[in-house]
Parts: structure tokens; C-alpha cells; sequence
């Protein structure tokens, strides 16, 4: 399978680059803009979905009734996860990457955390769902993950987020859970949230 993505070259190339994942419906030029407010200076990789999806992409596919088919999730993860280990070669990451997810990419970078721990150094989710019914036995290596929900979301239930966080913090990730006064996109304040929370990793 072939991924598509753009890059955007960091100045600060010692530091952990960002492999960003958009929501459904849409592709990786959403994430592009987002690189510098995330971590001016890091070298970002925004990647595409491979599943068409509405007037965009997804990175799996959802059944009609919209809940998620962990089938696609499992085949499209192991193939983004093999991507993601060739660009890193590709382009001599010094460090493992960090994902960044939102909505539908938060959903697979989730599920990346369980099904491939050691692919990347840190996780943001921003409005995730738990992409399994049942959690992968997979032991995390205290992998720092940062789950940020919006109070007001009408695309989520409440109390998705703080569901995954436990289930990822009972599997050894370092957790950290915060809600926004906001909807289901991503603001200012998720912008500040996550930046501030990426110079603390350094």
C-alpha cells in the first residue's frame, strides 16, 4: 500500500519529529498548518488515509451505523505502522516520532499505541474513541500519551476520552487527560495545550 503524505522540513532537526493524522472526510493538508503551532522547529510528516471517505479520506472504515470496523483498523494499522518505520528511515529520524491524531486519526493512533509500542515515543490524541471493544494484552513501555477532549463535542460521548486514557494508562502508558471548553475541532487552546505539553517531554 502507498501512503501519501507531505513533509515539512524542521529547523530543529535533533528533535522528535511529528507524524500527524487527520479526521475523516478530510486529508493531510488539514495537519500541515498545525506542525509549526504544535513544535516550531520539528521536522512533521502529515500523512493521508488510504480509505476514500465522504469528500476525503479515513484511516479505516466504520460500519453503516458508524461504529468503528476494527477489521480495517488491524489491516490499515499494520501497513501505516510499516510507513511510518520507512519514512522514519527515509529521512534519518533521530528520535521516534510523536503522533499526533484528530477524530478519526486520534482513533488509529490509538490503536498504534496498543497494537505497536515501540513505533513511536509519545502520543496526542485529540478526540479519540477507543478503537476496540476488547484492549490489546500489549504492555506499553510508559509511553507519555496526551488525550484532549472538547466538553461541548457533539461527536463524542461523554467520557470516551477518559475510557481510553484508562485503558492505555492500565497497559503502562504515562497518561495525562484534559478537556477543552469545545466542540469536536481543534482551537487556539488545543494548539497551546499540546505545544506546552511537547516542551515538557523535551
Amino acid at each position: 500500500m502507498t501512503w501519501r503524505y507531505q513533509l515539512i522540513a524542521g529547523a530543529e532537526p535533533a528533535r522528535a519529529p511529528l507524524v500527524l493524522l487527520h479526521g475523516s472526510g478530510r486529508d493531510e493538508q488539514d495537519m500541515v498548518p498545525l506542525a509549526a503551532k504544535f513544535a516550531p522547529g520539528s521536522t512533521a510528516v502529515a500523512v493521508r488515509g488510504a480509505i476514500p471517505w465522504e469528500r476525503g479520506y479515513a484511516f479505516f472504515r466504520r460500519f453503516e451505523d458508524r461504529s468503528i470496523d476494527e477489521a480495517s483498523v488491524l489491516e490499515q494499522g499494520h501497513s501505516l505502522a510499516e510507513f511510518i518505520n520507512d519514512v522514519g528511515v527515509r529521512y534519518g529520524f533521530q528520535k521516534p516520532p510523536i503522533l499526533i491524531g484528530f477524530s478519526n486519526g486520534a482513533i488509529m493512533a490509538a490503536a498504534l499505541i496498543q497494537l505497536y509500542p515501540d513505533l513511536m515515543g509519545a502520543a496526542v490524541l485529540l478526540r479519540p474513541l477507543s478503537p476496540f471493544a476488547t484492549p490489546h494484552r500489549e504492555r506499553l513501555p510508559g509511553t507519555p500519551v496526551l488525550i484532549i477532549d472538547g466538553s461541548d463535542d457533539e461527536r463524542r460521548t461523554p467520557g470516551d476520552g477518559l475510557r481510553l486514557a484508562k485503558t492505555l494508562e492500565h497497559a503502562g502508558a504515562v497518561t495525562r487527560h484534559h478537556v477543552l471548553n469545545a466542540g469536536h475541532s481543534i482551537g487556539p487552546e488545543d494548539c497551546a495545550f499540546v505545544r506546552d505539553w511537547l516542551v515538557s517531554r523535551r
